[in-house]
C-alpha cells in the first residue's frame, strides 16, 4: 500500500530520514520522529550507498491517457455503426470489443471493467441482451399456428362432466364432524 502524501513529500521524508542516520540518531527515534518502519529506514540507507542520494528521488507517475470530449463522440459514432462494421461476427458490443476498438482508434488502453462504467455513465448507454430467435423462424407460421392450429387442438373441458382434477368424490371433503377429527380412544 502506497504511504499517503505526495511524491516530493515522500522524497522529502526519505532523505530527512537518511541525514538523520547519518547524523547518529537512533533508528528507533527517526522511525517515531517520521512515522517510517524499520525495514523502510534499512531500505532508504541501502539505496544511498549502492545509488547515492539521486535514488531517494520522487518518480513520476504514471497516468493513464484517457479520452477527451472529441474522442468521445466519435467512439458514439463508431460505437453507431455496429460491430460487424469493426469486423466482429455479429453486432454484439461487449466491454473488451469495445476496449479493443478504443485501442485501434485511439491507442488508449481501458479495461473492460471501465470500458462499461464509460458506457454507462458518460455515453448513456444501457446493457442490452439480444433477443433469443432462431435465423428460420417464419413469423407468419406461428402467426397462422396461434390462431387456427392451437384453437383446434387445445382440450376443452368435457361437458357435464367433472372439472376437477382431484380424484376423490366432491362431498367427501365436507363430512368433517364440527368438533374437528376424531382421535382414537377419545
Amino acid at each position: 500500500m502506497r504511504t499517503k502524501g505526495s511524491a516530493e513529500e515522500l522524497e522529502r521524508k526519505r532523505r530527512r530520514a537518511v541525514a538523520l542516520l547519518e547524523q547518529g540518531e537512533k533508528p528507533a527515534d527517526v522511525r517515531r520522529i517520521l512515522s517510517a518502519s524499520q525495514s523502510a529506514l534499512k531500505l532508504w540507507r541501502r539505496i544511498v550507498r549502492e545509488r547515492g542520494y539521486d535514488a531517494l528521488a520522487a518518480k513520476p507517475r504514471h497516468v493513464p491517457k484517457r479520452l477527451n470530449e472529441d474522442q468521445l463522440r466519435q467512439l458514439a459514432e463508431e460505437l453507431q455503426k455496429g460491430s460487424v462494421a469493426h469486423g466482429w461476427a455479429n453486432e454484439i458490443w461487449t466491454g473488451t470489443r469495445v476496449a479493443t476498438l478504443i485501442h485501434r482508434l485511439f491507442e488508449v488502453a481501458y479495461t473492460p471493467d471501465h470500458v462499461r462504467v464509460l458506457l454507462r455513465e458518460t455515453l448513456r448507454w444501457t446493457r442490452q441482451k439480444p433477443e433469443r430467435r432462431g435465423r428460420e423462424r417464419n413469423e407468419e407460421d406461428i402467426e397462422r399456428w396461434r390462431t387456427e392450429e392451437f384453437p383446434r387442438v387445445k382440450k376443452k373441458p368435457k361437458r357435464g362432466g367433472r372439472t376437477s382434477s382431484s380424484s376423490m368424490k366432491p362431498g367427501l371433503c365436507s363430512r368433517r364432524s364440527p368438533a374437528g377429527p376424531s382421535r382414537p380412544g377419545g
